[in-house]
């Protein structure tokens, strides 16, 4: 895939907002107010959402894949990276079939990337620890996704709906 200047200035720019999007997410203490472990709002993945529609899957995956490894780096956790990789890429791939389709609206695509990466993130987990005790985890995971999935469509759809009075959409579309 080769990106034109413009494109790379957009992917760049997106790619920085969801790492701070990321960032501002571990401020806040979601375990007080959802004491379960390992559960995140999964703001930056409202870019992901907003790249897949805006731009296209390939550079979709351009962001996705820079944020993780910018991420991991920032963040000096590259062990974190595996489960980031695995779950990003388990939540595009199955993000852009559910586009594909054309059956589903933003909120039913963003449902299910999170309940996607959480697959991911738990297959991550069982190869780290060599067993497939996490296993017993995913189905609370896969209900939480619910709830996160769908207030990532929300952001996406709010976002789509405040861009349709701008030309700013149909510019990073061209």
């Amino acid at each position: 895939m080769r990106l034109t200047t413009k494109q790379l200035t957009v992917c760049a720019l997106l790619t920085a907002m969801a790492l701070a999007l990321s960032y501002l997410e571990n401020l806040f203490p979601l375990a007080l107010a959802i004491p379960i472990p390992g559960v995140k709002l999964g703001l930056a993945n409202i870019v992901t959402v907003f790249a897949l529609y805006a731009l296209g899957p390939a550079q979709a995956l351009t962001v996705l894949l820079a944020r993780c490894l910018l991420g991991a780096m920032f963040a000096g956790n590259m062990n974190a990276l595996l489960f980031s990789l695995l779950g990003g890429l388990a939540a595009m791939l199955m993000m852009t079939g559910l586009v594909r389709l054309g059956k589903f609206s933003v909120y039913g695509v963003s449902v299910g990337g999170a309940a996607a990466h959480n697959c991911g993130q738990t297959a991550a987990a069982v190869l780290t620890l060599g067993n497939a005790a996490p296993l017993y985890y995913l189905p609370i995971l896969l209900a939480v996704s619910l709830v996160t999935g769908t207030l990532t469509g929300l952001v996406a759809a709010c976002l789509f709906q405040a861009l349709g009075h701008t030309n700013l959409r149909h510019l990073i579309k061209e």
